[in-house]
């Protein structure tokens, strides 16, 4: 079974800083493409970044360039998510994908497999 645990979220001032992570167990996730998305309450689930799990290549919302970073550890299997210069707008339940191919990976319908989500509240 593939698994994707999620850790990291929390409360956090405007301007402020957190780190997600995301520990992928059950498989090889050599070819994979990882991603983070991120959905509100009555909304679609919003893509925010991705990486390739070999070569490293990454991929950003323009709502998040400049100031989230993606990365991964292959060693622990695990995808990071480095988030500064929060904005409220950024709060959200923010989930870790993963898919076999590069494809379409702005699309969360394309993922096969999902964490369970934490969640990101930036608040004064």
């Amino acid at each position: 079974q593939v698994q994707l645990v999620e850790s990291g979220g929390g409360l956090v001032q405007p301007g402020g800083s957190l780190r997600l992570s995301c520990e992928a167990s059950g498989r090889r996730f050599s070819t994979y493409v990882m991603g983070w998305f991120r959905q509100v309450p009555g909304k679609q689930r919003e893509f925010v970044a991705a990486i390739r799990w070999t070569g490293g290549s990454t991929y950003y919302a323009d709502s998040v360039k400049g100031r989230f970073t993606i990365s991964r550890d292959n060693a622990k299997n695990t995808v990071f998510l480095q988030m500064n210069s929060l904005k409220p707008e950024d709060t959200a339940i923010y989930y870790c994908g993963a898919k076999e191919t590069v494809l379409n990976y702005r699309r969360g319908e394309e993922y096969e497999y999902w964490g369970q989500g934490t969640q990101v509240t930036v608040s004064t």
